[in-house]
């Protein structure tokens, strides 16, 4: 079976954006608010370990995402997934 990711990196990049996709559209009776919270402040937290240059690796292929994505709310949830998630520095 050939995998349709060009890299592992994409492959965990994807999955992970469906993940917090999903428990950010995700309808308070689907989900503990609390554990939703706890779940993306924890990924904000890995995020933002990263190098530089992983950093910059994850906000090019979250872009290719969004450029590539049909649906609209998808779209801007990953347009706004670099700052959202800690991936842009405050700092000029």
């Amino acid at each position: 079976m050939t995998s349709s990711y060009p890299s592992l990196t994409h492959a965990l990049a994807e999955a992970l954006v469906d993940v917090l996709w999903f428990i950010d559209s995700s309808e308070d009776e689907q989900m503990d608010q609390d554990d939703a919270v706890k779940v993306m402040e924890g990924v904000a937290h890995v995020v933002t370990t990263l190098s530089s240059d992983q950093r910059q690796e994850l906000i090019e292929l979250v872009g290719e995402m969004a450029d590539a994505e049909g649906s609209p709310a998808r779209r801007e949830f990953l347009e706004a997934f670099p700052e959202g998630f800690g991936l842009i520095d405050d700092a000029p």
